[in-house]
């Protein structure tokens, strides 16, 4: 075990790659620590030898929740330790980081795509992208009524009015324009509970 900083870098996680084929690597942390492990992951292309197990310190991370994770953080731990490295859809961003949990935006004026489907134009009270079965998976709620819109696809492009973007729970440090998710050529071994 060797504790790295929160958000760890190049020189944080290359070194722990460095002749472990196959050997699980666990992260112990936020989404935004799993995503920047990921990265590396990514860049190293260590994807498909180096499966990763998560164990939250955020009881609501949106992460666990997707992978099934165990709320207690003891299990969490046990399941990275034992559990079965299963293919999960990677998904990227255009700023060269990745979607491990999920990205809200909102409020924004705009419209956004996802694959062919418009799913939004106008106003919406929020616009939150996750990583989901084909790539992404879209939840659009407008209106005074909460109105939502569900759409899924391989990438989606959102470009709107300058507005606060949060991914995987770290707030981009200016507001964004125009941001775009899509799903990467190679999935992520993840040891999960589903």
């Amino acid at each position: 075990m060797r504790e790295v900083p929160a958000r760890p870098g190049r020189n944080d996680v290359d070194p722990l790659l460095e002749g472990t084929s196959g050997e699980p690597l666990i992260v112990v942390g936020t989404d935004a620590d799993l995503a920047a492990v990921v990265v590396r992951i990514m860049r190293k292309s260590r994807l498909g030898d180096t499966p990763v197990g998560y164990v939250p310190t955020d009881p609501g991370s949106p992460a666990a929740r997707l992978w099934g994770l165990p709320a207690d953080p003891s299990e969490a731990l046990a399941l990275a330790r034992k559990g079965e490295p299963r293919a999960r859809v990677l998904v990227r961003d255009d700023s060269g980081g990745v979607l491990v949990g999920e990205a809200a935006v909102g409020p924004v004026t705009g419209e956004a795509y996802c694959d062919d489907t418009v799913a939004f134009r106008g106003s919406a009270r929020s616009f939150v992208v996750r990583p989901g079965g084909e790539g992404v998976d879209v939840r659009v709620t407008r209106g005074l009524f909460r109105r939502v819109t569900e759409v899924s696809g391989r990438a989606c492009q959102l470009g709107c009015h300058p507005a606060e973007l949060v991914q995987n729970g770290v707030p981009h440090p200016r507001p964004v324009t125009r941001w775009t998710w899509y799903r990467h050529t190679e999935d992520l071994l993840a040891i999960t509970d589903s």
